[in-house]
């Protein structure tokens, strides 16, 4: 009888909203709409953090038995309040190209709709930063879009030429699967007519076989080393810090650096030692270069706000720049490609089986990017295989990306236990160009299948890839629900999920892919006080309006660390890509982008 009295008291005493005199809360947030992302309890009035954990959740009345003297009351004061955002897929270092760099993206993230105002953008830029340009003696720009451009084609060397033929240009695609070297950039790299391409990589020439600086894949990857390099750690550093302060803004908080690097996980660790690292980072070096590294420091625990997660691979390049590898030809690809034109694989299939073989019998998880269906295939056999071999470690395997699939892949993906980082957010930014050009309309309306994966109980991430895009989390939202192109078709409807659905996939699904869903994720007693604060309750709204929605505030480990209106006081032009005025900040930024680039190359 006594037994069945405490065990009946203690489990009163864990109900969520109950207070015990030893756990004040430290503070108390009501006031506005709040979504735990629980099915259990979806909603509440309420919420008690102690010691940046949650403590209890419910009616006003009842969490507020929880406070004391000290205890800080947050009103909301209507804003609605979710768990703090979880990044599926990013590259939250080089993110601080978006931040920091010329920008070339096009509207509504930009202002560059042809080649004209792309020349404009480069020659302002110039101007700001003239003299931090003259000391590095480079002029880098960031996310041009030969889909978006009026020309419908990538800039030439010719082009950036017209900029400056003394000071060497580099224009990154938004992609980072392309860029354009202008002739004394090519010529510092070395590239010429006699140039061949390299692996997995392609040179575009003049119909006189001189380059005419558009560059793909590993050729622009490896142009850019001896431009683009022997710069010190502290570039890396302010590039991480910035990275991380953009992702907060739009209300992440915990990132992700994809393909990453150990010299970028250290820099992370700085970064954070100094408290300059508002949100949790979780790192995926690149298994084909550095896997000493990776095996060293990975770790399911954070040190500070950074920790190794495991190995990326990536296997082919972009859809949109048709460097994805397809099972069949492109549908009408803009440039000169050759009859029955597929695309092609940065790497070979004994790469794939080699580093998934190693990845599996380590214990250790394996993000890949894997675009078009061909890619897919590679993957799926090279997991099929090492399941074979290995057994299922647990290592919850991830694709990323996914662009491109056939309905029997997505069944494979089921079969073998992958999670699917998927990127609606295509259908906004290239789903005109997709329908029109890389798939046709009858295959474009399956890119990004969240509908297949959830016609088959599977759950999913919704990323954004920045700087591939912009870490717009409502934007994602919107994209993810309504699957809206920038002409306003609507790109497969039977592919749309609901908004609550499409919230799991920012909050809870990619808190589960990164081993971290007892921590994150929803918003449950025990949890990490991470959460976000919007304008209005995404679920009451129409959602062709998702897009509109702004994050007010990010709150990780119970402090504010992004707050709009402290933010627009100080005059920041983010979520805008700001020009520099400060000489010396630029200088320490374009180092950044040196190192930041040749990582991308290792």
């Amino acid at each position: 009888m006594r037994h069945s009295f405490i065990a009946a008291a203690s489990a009163l005493l864990m109900m969520p909203g109950l207070a015990c005199a030893q756990e004040i809360a430290d503070t108390i947030y009501s006031g506005g709409p709040i979504l735990t992302i629980d099915d259990s309890s979806p909603t509440a009035e309420a919420v008690a953090v102690k010691d940046g954990r949650i403590v209890a959740i419910g009616s006003l009345a009842d969490v507020n038995a929880r406070k004391g003297e000290q205890t800080r009351m947050f009103d909301l004061e209507g804003r609605a309040m979710l768990p703090g955002f979880v990044d599926s897929h990013g590259h939250v270092v080089l993110g601080g190209i978006q931040a920091l760099s010329a920008n070339l993206l096009a509207p509504p993230d930009g202002e560059v709709t042809d080649i004209a105002s792309l020349q404009a953008s480069l020659r302002s830029w110039l101007e700001a930063n003239r003299t931090a340009v003259e000391k590095v003696n480079v002029i880098i720009g960031f996310g041009y879009d030969n889909a978006q451009l009026a020309e419908l084609r990538h800039p030439t060397r010719q082009d950036l030429d017209a900029v400056s033929t003394d000071i060497p240009i580099v224009i990154v695609h938004q992609s980072a699967h392309l860029g354009v070297a202008n002739s004394k950039a090519l010529e510092m790299a070395g590239i010429n007519a006699a140039s061949e391409n390299p692996e997995g990589g392609v040179i575009r020439r003049d119909a006189d076989g001189e380059p005419n600086g558009v560059l793909e894949e590993y050729a622009f990857f490896r142009t850019l080393v001896p431009l683009l390099s022997g710069l010190g750690p502290e570039g890396i550093q302010t590039f991480a810090k910035a990275g991380a302060e953009l992702w907060a803004r739009f209300g992440y908080t915990t990132a992700q650096d994809g393909r990453s690097s150990g010299g970028f996980v250290e820099a992370l660790k700085v970064v954070d030692s100094k408290g300059d690292l508002p949100i949790d980072v979780v790192a995926f070096p690149d298994v084909l270069e550095s896997r000493d590294y990776i095996k060293d420091h990975v770790s399911k625990k954070y040190t500070g706000h950074v920790r190794v997660g495991g190995c990326k691979l990536t296997i082919d390049g972009s859809p949109q720049g048709f460097t994805a590898l397809r099972d069949r030809p492109y549908y009408d690809p803009v440039g000169s490609y050759p009859p029955g034109y597929a695309g092609y694989a940065a790497v070979t299939a004994q790469q794939v089986q080699d580093a998934v073989n190693w990845c599996y019998g380590n214990g250790m998880q394996i993000l890949t990017h894997a675009n078009g269906e061909g890619a897919s295939d590679m993957l799926i056999a090279a997991l099929g295989a090492a399941q074979e071999k290995y057994g299922d470690p647990g290592n919850r395997p991830v694709l990323v990306h996914g662009q491109f699939l056939r309905e029997d892949q997505v069944d494979s993906y089921k079969r073998l236990g992958v999670f699917m980082s998927l990127f609606p957010m295509h259908t906004f930014y290239w789903g005109d160009w997709h329908r029109d050009h890389t798939v046709g309309p009858v295959n474009a309306e399956n890119i990004s299948p969240t509908g297949w994966v959830r016609e088959r109980d599977m759950m999913f991430g919704s990323h954004h890839d920045a700087p591939v895009a912009f870490p717009d989390s409502m934007r994602i939202l919107s994209a993810t629900v309504t699957r809206r192109t920038r002409s306003g078709d609507i790109l497969g409807p039977s592919q749309r999920v609901d908004v609550m659905t499409a919230l799991k996939a920012m909050t809870i699904w990619p808190a589960w892919q990164h081993f971290e869903e007892k921590d994150k994720g929803s918003i449950e007693v025990g949890k990490i006080a991470d959460f976000v604060l919007l304008s209005a309750d995404p679920t009451s709204v129409d959602p062709e309006t998702l897009a509109d929605l702004k994050v007010l505030a990010t709150i990780k480990d119970d402090k504010v660390v992004y707050d709009a209106e402290t933010d627009a006081r100080r005059g920041s032009l983010v979520p805008t890509v700001p020009m520099l005025g400060d000489p010396e900040a630029a200088h320490e930024i374009m180092h950044a982008m040196r190192d930041g680039l040749d990582a991308i190359q290792r």
